[in-house]
């Protein structure tokens, strides 16, 4: 059984910094470890994420270039999201996803982070 448990989030000011964490417990043949967010009354995007085993390709949404860096270590199945410059618009749930070679994807139960003066 995978499990996805994510730390971190919370309040921020505009320009402020937060790290996000999540541990894949349970899982093997990761393929691809990332973060989604949804915002209210918007659908839920990708914010970052890492796919590849042997050979890495790494997306970010354009919104977040430049301010977010997102790590991932399969010796710990863990996938850490780095938010800097934090800005009123990242404010959402956002929620780890995992998914394994087969097509099985796991979601973590989300995260809020809020960001306001």
């Amino acid at each position: 059984q995978v499990r996805l448990r994510e730390s971190g989030g919370g309040l921020s000011q505009p320009g402020g910094s937060v790290r996000l964490s999540c541990v894949a417990s349970g899982a093997s043949s990761i393929l691809f470890m990332g973060w989604y967010r949804q915002a209210p009354g918007k659908q839920r995007e990708l914010v970052a994420g890492v796919t590849g085993i042997m050979y890495r390709n790494t997306t970010y949404a354009d919104s977040v270039k430049g301010r977010f860096t997102i790590s991932r270590d399969d010796f710990k199945s863990t996938v850490d999201l780095q938010m800097n410059d934090l800005k009123v618009e990242d404010t959402a749930v956002y929620y780890c996803n995992v998914g394994l070679v087969g097509s099985d994807w796991y979601w973590g139960p989300g995260t809020q982070v809020t960001v306001s003066s």
